[in-house]
């Protein structure tokens, strides 16, 4: 897989700057509960995902992309393994992140293979975790 990443950075690194310019994120929820517990009941099955409390409310996200065929490829790959899945669009403003969310959006676009879409979801939400939350705290 880092092979595969390294070779589309090769040939997508000039046209990486100038997609840059836009920060609207589409993120692929999974949903919204209203405890805790029971969000961590629903999603026992997702190998990786990140939720956010707002007004007692927890929104579950699976996975997240810059580009609205690959919010579109995400929300069917979900869909596939049965949950109702919402694309929600928010503006992130942080550059380390969103040149490595490129990267993986061109390994998802390349790939149909339902282990990869998986492992990119999760390293995606990870380095969401690592450059904007733990930034924003």
């Amino acid at each position: 897989m880092g092979k595969f990443m390294l070779d589309q950075y090769a040939m997508s690194e000039k046209d990486a700057t100038a997609s840059l310019t836009s920060d609207t994120v589409y993120f692929i929820q999974q949903g919204v509960y209203s405890s805790k517990e029971s969000m961590e009941e629903s999603v026992t099955n997702i190998a990786y995902y990140i939720y956010s409390e707002q007004d007692g409310k927890y929104y579950v996200y699976v996975g997240m992309t810059l580009k609205s065929e690959n919010a579109e490829k995400l929300k069917s790959y979900f869909n596939g393994l049965g949950y109702d899945i919402y694309i929600k669009e928010f503006m992130i403003s942080n550059e380390s992140f969103l040149e490595v969310l490129q990267q993986y959006d061109l390994m998802l676009e390349n790939t149909e293979d339902t282990n990869t879409i998986s492992a990119i979801c999760s390293q995606v939400l990870g380095k969401y975790e690592e450059l904007v939350l733990s930034d924003e705290n």
